[in-house]
């Protein structure tokens, strides 16, 4: 499982090599993931300056406690309610990137299919598939960060487990939402996407939290986003390698027509006795 992981590590940094590549290509990825940037900024400088305001407001209840206990908890809950800002901005910053670089991020995407060869001939949705992804990430985002401010609140450890959740659960988030292209080509369904999802869990993971680990350095999102989706597009060709739909075998039976009658078995031959022939197939036998 470890291996996996680092895997997916190591598909991501097959991404950036696809800069040596399609350098013109990967410059035009970087113009959404700036026009993200500068939108979330707008948001995450102001709330970052205000985290101490903010941590004195939720915690009135400390106000008598001695100076040092009062500022480290103080302290956590600046962490925590950033952490949770954080896991809702990549989120944030993933939709807006992928809608408005629609055109850009395809293009990426279509080269890395023609370099790999045996490319889908279908381009996997449009700008308003796009939109409708973004939304439902942005979703998913709110959730991660409203889990990411409870397990804050754990005594000790809370602040620990919140940012380790909160990367982990927004790699996840990624790596699923940047492979989606790749499938959508294909016209996978949900259970083929889950089989395959399955079938590289550790891989998968490896490569959204070194994703998100990057999105979590100033100005990696935009950096990064580029070289996440050619590595996501080589992560999907990977998995579906990994594990091809059509050899999952189906363990259940079909079920019996109405009707349905199984021929009993014919007793055993009694010892020293020649085996006595098949009766031929004849209606309800099988």
């Amino acid at each position: 499982m470890i291996g996996e992981f680092f895997d997916g590590i190591r598909t991501l940094l097959r991404g950036f090599g696809t800069w040596r590549r399609r350098p013109g290509l990967m410059a035009l990825g970087l113009v959404p993931g700036i026009i993200a940037a500068v939108v979330l900024l707008a948001g995450l400088i102001p709330l970052a300056l205000s985290l101490g305001p903010i941590s004195d407001a939720l915690t009135p209840f400390a106000d008598g406690w001695i100076p040092a206990w009062r500022s480290a908890l103080r302290a956590a809950v600046g962490v925590v309610i950033f952490a949770a800002a954080l896991a809702l901005a990549s989120a944030v910053f993933s939709a807006l990137a992928l809608a408005i670089g629609d055109p850009f991020y395809q293009r990426i995407w279509r080269a890395v299919e023609t370099d790999l060869g045996d490319a889908p001939p279908s381009d996997g949705g449009g700008f308003w598939m796009a939109v409708g992804e973004g939304l439902r990430l942005i979703i998913l985002g709110i959730l991660i960060a409203i889990l990411v401010l409870l397990l804050g609140l754990v005594p000790l450890v809370g602040g620990f487990l919140a940012a380790v959740t909160g990367v982990v659960l927004s790699g996840r988030m990624l790596a699923r939402e940047l492979t989606s292209r790749a499938f959508d080509a294909r016209d996978l369904t949900p259970v083929d996407r889950a089989t395959l999802f399955r079938g590289s869990r550790a891989r998968v993971l490896g490569f959204g939290v070194a994703t998100q680990l990057c999105f979590l350095i100033p100005g990696g999102a935009v950096a990064v986003m580029p070289a996440a989706v050619a590595g996501a597009t080589t992560l999907a060709r990977t998995m579906m390698q990994r594990t091809p739909l059509q050899a999952v075998a189906h363990e259940t039976r079909p079920p019996s027509s109405p009707g349905f009658r199984q021929a009993p078995l014919p007793p055993p031959p009694a010892p020293g006795a020649a085996s006595a022939p098949l009766p031929p197939p004849g209606p309800g036998r099988i």
